[in-house]
């Protein structure tokens, strides 16, 4: 099984549950706070591959919400600079195994990469939910500590 470095809003519901299907499946699972990381251009960068700018915000972010940014108006640059002065616009969680990184939790990329079934077999992951909705959207509290699953 993986060792899956986690960066994660604290306190997100959404993480919470992600977190425990990546356990689950037999990973451990180190948690970093996303908002507290001290990223640069470059560290941040890595995270989203190939991947579209658009596909690089949380778009749950109230500034995205409301429609003051929008990620399909900017370029790399741009992007990242807004993302380093508020880490809230990052999509999340961000996902490190060895030197692979990924943004977001997309079971089935998950189930590929790592695996997501119980004891090294692969699972039909569950795709009906969304598994970067978070249940409580209006929970904005950070604990700025990390754990290990």
């Amino acid at each position: 099984m993986a060792n899956v470095i986690f960066y994660e809003k604290p306190g997100c519901a959404g993480n919470a549950r992600q977190k425990a299907l990546l356990a689950s499946a037999g990973h451990r699972v180190l948690a970093c706070n996303l908002l507290s990381e001290p990223w640069t251009a470059d560290r941040l960068r890595a995270f989203f591959g190939s991947r579209p700018v658009a596909e690089w915000f949380n778009r749950a972010a109230p500034r995205v919400k409301a429609g003051e940014i929008v990620p399909e108006q900017l370029d790399e640059a741009g992007a990242l600079a807004l993302m380093l002065a508020e880490p809230l616009l990052i999509r999340r969680p961000l996902l490190q195994v060895e030197k692979r990184f990924e943004v977001g939790f997309e079971p089935t990329l998950i189930d590929q990469w790592i695996g997501l079934g119980q004891a090294g077999q692969t699972a039909s992951p569950p795709s009906a939910n969304n598994w970067e909705t978070c249940s409580k959207p209006s929970h904005a509290k950070a604990c700025a500590a990390q754990e290990i699953i």
